[in-house]
């Protein structure tokens, strides 16, 4: 199975140098689940062209500091090239940014949400739980989070598949759950502890107050759902891979 991964955001280079892009987190988080899988990265940030939509078997939207709101030139394709996969039966996934942007693309909206930052690990309720959501999915669990924006409206079909009362919309499906057209999280299943550490030194420490950051800090012990979603990304792209 072929996955292609949008890279939408990059990291300050100290980080890169340590562990490599967003699109090599998340490499390892997927080959760690199923090491058969072929994953290539179209560096969408930096103006690389946007492929057709059926040259891969799936798709995942990354992370990235830029807001769904911004005047960037590649936003709108992205978009049009979200719609255009879904149309053609190509599963789509989105996380963080790539939440928000799949959301915006599909009818819905994103903000800068007045409630400030989500930092640190934050914990989740289940919603709709479909057939092929991992058993760690379906009762409370917890993620990296590290955002601003969030989704305040949900495009018409989507179903909520976790929230927060920080977060109400922070897992989604769109269409019908047990076979989505698309799937989204708001946190970051691609994070490790160390990821975190050093985006919070070397990204945030010029805009988050110190003590902020050592509150988010100590949240860092709460074991995350990370291969949990994992699973569930490669679950879901090969259902509909399956079904196609």
């Amino acid at each position: 199975m072929k996955i292609g991964i949008l890279l939408t955001g990059t990291l300050p280079e100290v980080i890169v140098a340590r562990g490599g892009e967003y699109d090599a987190y998340f490499k390892r988080l997927l080959l760690s689940v199923d090491p058969e899988l072929e994953l290539f990265t179209v560096d969408v940030v930096n103006g690389e062209a946007l492929p057709a939509p059926q040259s891969a078997d799936g798709w995942l939207i990354t992370g990235s500091r830029h807001g769904v709101y911004d005047d960037l030139p590649w936003l709108e394709p992205l978009k049009a090239f979200c719609k255009s996969a879904i149309a053609a039966g190509v599963p789509v996934v989105g996380v963080c940014f790539g939440h928000q942007l799949l959301a915006e693309a599909l009818g819905g909206r994103a903000v800068k949400s007045d409630k400030g930052w989500a930092l640190g690990v934050h914990s989740y309720q289940p919603g709709a739980t479909p057939e092929w959501l991992p058993e760690g999915l379906r009762r409370a669990w917890s993620g990296h989070v590290v955002h601003q924006d969030q989704v305040v409206a949900l495009p018409e079909g989507a179903t909520v598949l976790a929230s927060s009362d920080f977060c109400p919309y922070a897992a989604l499906a769109y269409g019908d759950p047990e076979r989505p057209d698309a799937l989204s999280v708001q946190p970051h299943p691609e994070y490790t502890n160390e990821l975190f550490n050093m985006v919070s030194e070397h990204r945030l420490s010029a805009t988050v107050p110190a003590e902020e950051r050592a509150a988010a800090a100590a949240t860092l012990d709460i074991p995350v759902a990370s291969r949990d979603w994992a699973e569930a990304m490669v679950r879901y792209f090969r259902r509909m891979n399956a079904a196609a």
